[in-house]
């Protein structure tokens, strides 16, 4: 299994999508009049801080396969190999998957409607942007191996 030296040409570090898009929406109702999110204090802080931490599980867990397999976590670095155990089982994107519950957990415990209405614009980012760019990788570097796994896991869930 030979793997190419270039890596998948991300441009930017991915959890920065995620933050601008939390950050921006947390001051649409400063900026725009926007709405805040009107749910109850209790209720808001309890899906919030469970979604924040699902979340954190998510993309921990995606983390430490690489770390124990000894791949690239960073995309714009070179895979030594195709991570496709535990939760790779499941989603070929657990990271970004967890940064995205984490998110929406955060923009509730923020009280941000806006937040989770640029949810779907930090998603086709990182789509469009990252995952796109990071599986043409993979194919160059695995091939017929990466196709395969493709055809068996989501990108999401």
């Amino acid at each position: 299994m030979e793997t190419t030296s270039d890596g998948a040409n991300v441009r930017f570090p991915p959890p920065l999508v995620y933050v601008a898009g939390l950050a921006l929406g947390v001051m649409g109702p400063r900026l725009w009049k926007l709405p805040l999110l009107g749910l109850a204090p209790v209720v808001r802080n309890t899906a919030g801080t469970t979604f924040a931490l699902a979340g954190l599980i998510i993309s921990f867990a995606g983390v430490g396969l690489f770390v124990r397999q000894r791949t690239a976590i960073i995309p714009y670095k070179p895979a030594s190999r195709l991570v496709t155990s535990g939760i790779y089982r499941w989603t070929r994107n657990p990271m970004y998957l967890g940064l995205a519950v984490t998110y929406v957990g955060l923009a509730i415990v923020l009280n941000s409607l806006a937040a989770l209405i640029l949810l779907p614009v930090v998603l086709a980012i990182i789509q469009l942007q990252v995952i796109t760019r990071e599986e043409a990788y993979l194919e160059r570097a695995f091939g017929g191996e990466f196709v395969a796994y493709k055809s068996r896991v989501r990108p999401w869930i």
